[in-house]
């Protein structure tokens, strides 16, 4: 069975199984046909992969006559900035975020520099199916050009939201782990600007993750190692297209990607208040950080286009995942690891503490995540004996299922893009919410042994 996987959010597959040339140019002609030949960006992450993804993405856009502005390896939010800075129709950026080495993926932006939200992302889908693309003709072909230090402009614009200079003054270590992704094209040089001492990990971006590249406590023991054989301040870990961060604090302690959205919310909303948004699977930490300034707080179903949506909806001053992925809508509707990381060193300047003291004064809460494989068909099934099992918590369906209580909460649902269930409990204790996800996984494992369904 093929790999790939298509939704409203872009594509991703296994290279070799499903994600092909001819399907990728497909793909890439579809979209240049949605944005009727216009200029589009083109930016990838440093996936070994992606030199041929690349030509094939290019040769869709050109035959549907686009003007194609191919910005390289970049980080995913650089390319919706450059897709404002350069008032496109839209752009591409060809990833598979923290997906193993194997996979890659496109991702397409809409024209104000934001993921694609719903509504284009069916009809992308519908132009696709369709199977009818706008060739042009020999005299009619796109064209394409090579951009010059695109990462400049994001650069600038992130260190436009902090006082530069003060965070200069403080002279910060920090050991920045990229992974051999995009982020080695700027997390450097963002750090270096705010006058850090910086201890790059896997900063050549090859696609040789020297560690699984999802940014979890158990593939970041060598940066935590780093950080207390360096003395640093902190620790940064950019998943492979770098809008994702998690944070080691300064005594080598993993904090996790759920604090990272704490912390820049702790900081924003110390200096102007507003809505903040979150996804159904972020910690309640968030919204007690909100409470603390007197600011609304809203949660949206998972995915990055609905929590945009939802931000849009109700003007949110900042939003994001649990996942490490910080939304500041100053720079654009999309995760951004590089937002995440001035907000940090911001945040330490203001209130003149350590990172380890910070994070501590923070509100304490556990959330233990996990997932397993389990066929679509078998979701409603697992859903309903998770009800069942559960029917003392307050439940509410739409994306997945969310069960709630007094203490703690549990979150299962199917993702968007790998072919798996994920369990997501929060509860006060490590004990509470480990018990959670261990018993919403037995159910359905027990499901789907009793449907006779391989997982």
């Amino acid at each position: 069975m093929s790999s790939r996987i298509l939704s409203i959010s872009g594509l991703r597959g296994v290279i070799g199984d499903g994600l092909d040339p001819v399907y990728v140019t497909q793909f890439a002609a579809a979209l240049g046909t949605m944005f009727d030949g216009g200029r589009v960006i083109l930016s990838r992450d440093g996936r070994s992969t992606g030199g041929m993804v690349r030509h094939a993405v290019i040769s869709g856009l050109l035959a549907t006559g686009c003007e194609v502005l191919d910005a390289g390896i970049c980080t995913t939010p650089t390319c919706g900035v450059l897709v404002q800075h350069y008032a496109a129709a839209g752009g591409l950026q060809i990833t598979a975020s923290h997906n193993p080495v194997e996979w890659n993926g496109l991702k397409p932006f809409s024209a104000d520099g934001s993921v694609f939200n719903a509504t284009l992302g069916r009809q992308l889908i519908s132009q696709l199916d369709s199977n009818a693309p706008a060739w042009k003709n020999w005299s009619a072909l796109g064209s394409l050009t090579q951009l010059d230090n695109p990462a400049a402009v994001h650069l600038e614009r992130v260190l436009g939201l902090v006082d530069a200079d003060a965070v200069r003054a403080r002279k910060f270590r920090v050991v920045l782990d990229c992974n051999h992704g995009s982020g080695g094209v700027c997390g450097p040089h963002l750090l270096e600007a705010l006058g850090c001492d910086v201890i790059t990990l896997g900063g050549t971006p090859d696609g040789k993750f020297e560690h699984p590249p999802e940014p979890l406590e158990k593939n970041l023991g060598a940066l935590c190692d780093a950080v207390r054989e360096h003395g640093a301040d902190a620790g940064f870990a950019q998943d492979p297209d770098a809008d994702r961060l998690a944070i080691v604090d300064n005594q080598g302690r993993y904090i996790g990607e759920e604090l990272t959205l704490a912390l820049a919310a702790d900081h924003v909303l110390s200096q102007r208040q507003g809505p903040v948004v979150v996804n159904e699977s972020t910690s309640r930490v968030t919204a007690d950080i909100a409470e603390r300034y007197g600011c609304s707080f809203h949660r949206s179903f998972v995915g990055e286009a609905n929590v945009c949506a939802e931000m849009r909806r109700v003007g949110a001053v900042l939003g994001g995942e649990g996942n490490g992925g910080v939304i500041e809508p100053a720079i654009g509707y999309v995760r951004d690891s590089l937002v995440s990381m001035a907000y940090v060193l911001s945040g330490l300047v203001q209130k003149q503490t350590s990172l380890a003291d910070w994070t501590d004064s923070l509100p304490v809460y556990r959330i233990i995540k996990d997932s397993l494989t389990c066929p679509a068909e078998a979701v409603p099934a697992a859903r309903e004996a998770l009800r069942s099992r559960f029917a003392d918590a307050i439940a509410k369906d739409g994306d997945g299922l969310r069960l709630d209580w007094s203490d703690r909460w549990l979150h299962v649902r199917s993702s968007n893009t790998e072919p798996i269930v994920r369990v997501i409990a929060e509860a006060p204790d490590s004990e509470s919410a480990t018990e959670l996800v261990r018993d919403a996984r037995q159910i359905v494992e027990q499901t789907l042994q009793t449907m006779n369904v391989e997982h």
